[in-house]
């Protein structure tokens, strides 16, 4: 059983599990009922994704200490009781059912799901490679 790590709107990996979308806003252009069968996400889950104001901070990251202040600033906020339980679930049912969590970004590197990648590891999650 693990966490698959994906890119939303991408081809379902086998065994890929429950897609969960970790993104602020729903895909645009894209019928509600069409989100699972588009391959974007089953269940939507925006706790997990950056702030507004986070993911614009990202999205204008151009050198390595711009990407660190957001790297932090994702971290602060995924650091609330709220949102720390919900990474914690995550990884404890990454022990008992395969599932994924994704965004839209291309470039996980250059994504906040690199970050959850690493909160995930850090509670224990079993993760994909």
């Amino acid at each position: 059983m693990v966490v698959h790590v994906v890119r939303l709107g991408s081809p379902r990996l086998e065994g890929e599990g429950t897609r969960i979308g970790t993104v602020r806003r729903p895909p645009r252009g894209v019928p509600k009922a069409e989100f699972a069968s588009r391959n974007w996400y089953d269940v939507w889950f925006p706790n997990l994704a950056p702030s507004v104001e986070t993911m614009k901070l990202a999205q204008a990251a151009t050198t390595p200490a711009e990407w660190t202040a957001f790297v932090k600033r994702y971290r602060a906020e995924m650091a609330t009781p709220e949102n720390s339980h919900a990474i914690e679930l995550l990884a404890a049912l990454s022990h008992q059912t395969d599932f994924s969590v994704g965004c839209y970004c291309e470039d996980e590197a250059d994504c906040h799901r690199s970050v959850l990648r690493a909160l995930l590891a850090d509670k224990g999650a079993e993760l994909a490679s």
